[in-house]
């Protein structure tokens, strides 16, 4: 067995455009005044046959259309695509199909026409559940909309997840507890929480450069949030299983395992990046990030406009551990060790034991509730 198959297969779509560009955001997004969305079908069809043919026998597990705000997509665009991905790889009986939505763009026709697409997971970006907040973090939509969203998507569709931002100016304890409780209440089987982080090249970065961002909570404050997530969502049935990803049981984001647990995916569109094994070496592969680039290139059948470059054990033993140790199921020793081809220093080890960051179990490396908060910390001590 190669070593991604203990990951899986994935397919991951970015479609890059937006509304509008939120100040904290850094991802490969543009808002255009038109798209041509027939044309841009058209670049990812070919796109997914050129890469299926070069996957042959590969069975498809997972397929992300991310972005950017996918939900922008018509659906027929949606379930054109799908089609393709079926006559192109063999999947699995259960495929997991998800599409990212933001509220200003659902409707119940659209949705409707996604789910009848076969997509059966929806992700929404809320980020917050309290207007002013909404307002500070650029979005487009009220709370009283994003419920309203929410509860649409969650009567078409069994899985749905949704974001939230914390940290956020002016955001105190009690009030992050508050909006959670809230938020769980809501919740059908998965959340995504995430700590407000100050990206460079967003317009957050400038602000904040220039003495803006006021009122940010502190680095302790930071911690008590992040603990108090996990405690609260814990008790409310939904455990953190990766950093910031909370969930039922087995509901678990089956794409972003396949990521977590280092299994090979294909990303296409403008951006995107990839993990594809072939021939026993494994290679990252990147995709131009203008938009008009991208489709231009695969329409005059570029191939040489992916990026490819090989992964070394050794940076594969590193990316595995860096990636694994942030779930809850943490890192599997004897795979990081044929990939490394040395063995973790049983000493550093058991000082990060004796401190109660980490534990072992069943020949796995795991993450203390408090290592995961330093995870930064123990990467340092294991790999040093």
């Amino acid at each position: 067995m190669e070593d991604w198959q203990a990951g899986g297969f994935g397919l991951y779509i970015h479609w890059p455009f937006c509304q509008s560009k939120c100040p904290y955001c850094d991802f490969n997004s543009h808002v255009a005044a038109s798209i041509d969305q027939r044309r841009w079908r058209d670049a990812y069809l070919k796109n997914i046959r050129q890469w299926a043919s070069e996957t042959k026998g590969r069975v498809l597990e997972t397929v992300f259309f991310g972005g950017g705000t996918p939900s922008l997509m018509d659906p027929e665009v949606v379930a054109d695509i799908l089609d393709t991905v079926r006559t192109s790889w063999p999947m699995v009986n259960n495929p997991e199909i998800t599409l990212e939505a933001n509220p200003t763009s659902v409707e119940a026709g659209r949705f409707a026409g996604y789910r009848e697409a076969g997509v059966n997971r929806v992700s929404m970006g809320v980020q917050s559940l309290r207007d002013a907040d909404l307002r500070r973090l650029g979005r487009l939509h009220s709370a009283d909309e994003a419920k309203e969203a929410f509860d649409i998507a969650r009567n078409l569709f069994d899985r749905v997840s949704f974001d939230l931002i914390y940290a956020r100016q002016s955001q105190t304890l009690a009030d992050w507890r508050a909006e959670l409780t809230e938020a769980l209440s809501m919740a059908v089987d998965h959340l995504s929480l995430y700590q407000l982080t100050i990206e460079d090249g967003t317009a957050f970065a400038d602000r904040f450069s220039r003495g803006g961002l006021k009122d940010l909570p502190d680095e302790e404050v930071q911690a008590d949030m992040y603990s108090l997530t996990q405690e609260v969502c814990a008790a409310h049935g939904m455990p953190g299983y990766e950093i910031s990803n909370h969930a039922k049981p087995d509901a678990e984001s089956r794409h972003n395992m396949i990521y977590w647990r280092m299994g090979d995916y294909i990303g296409i569109g403008p951006g995107a990046h990839g993990r594809l094994t072939s021939s026993g070496r494994r290679w990252a592969t990147v995709e131009p990030k203008a938009p008009g680039l991208w489709v231009n290139a695969v329409e005059k059948d570029e191939a040489e406009r992916t990026i490819r470059e090989e992964i070394s054990l050794s940076e594969q033993a590193l990316e595995y551990l860096l990636m694994s140790l942030r779930l809850a199921e943490g890192t599997e020793i004897s795979r990081y060790e044929r990939l490394a081809g040395e063995q973790l220093n049983p000493d550093r080890i058991d000082r990060l034991m004796e401190l109660g960051l980490i534990s072992i179990f069943d020949g796995r490396l795991i993450a203390s509730a408090a290592g995961r908060a330093v995870l930064n910390s123990i990467l340092r001590e294991l790999v040093g």
